[in-house]
């Protein structure tokens, strides 16, 4: 979960170093974009592994921990504000994610 969710802060930064007008060389020679999606890359291969030994009704509660991952990253390293209604919905997910994990 972690892979993926400095993806998504990878993606935010490429997403900055973008300049008008997009052109090919502005996606090749975007380390932000290479860097994330080598990130993402690894991280689905990484996925299958898990899925090759996981059931999937266990595994995949563990994506929905990206929705509080996310922007605790995304505060701590893009200065992004992290609203107490962002907390309390993570609170949710991982008391959801708990619960499904559970036999």
């Amino acid at each position: 979960m972690l892979s993926i969710s400095v993806g998504q802060i990878l993606f935010k930064k490429a997403s900055g170093a973008f300049s008008a007008p997009l052109t090919w060389q502005a996606f090749v020679f975007n380390g932000w974009l290479i860097a994330s999606l080598v990130l993402y890359g690894l991280t689905t291969l990484g996925w299958v592994w898990i899925l090759r030994n996981v059931p999937l009704h266990l595994a995949y509660p563990f994506m929905g921990l990206a929705f509080l991952i996310v922007p605790t990253l995304a505060w701590m390293f893009l200065g992004e504000p992290l609203h107490w209604r962002t907390l309390a919905g993570g609170a949710l997910i991982m008391a959801g994610v708990a619960l499904a994990s559970t036999s």
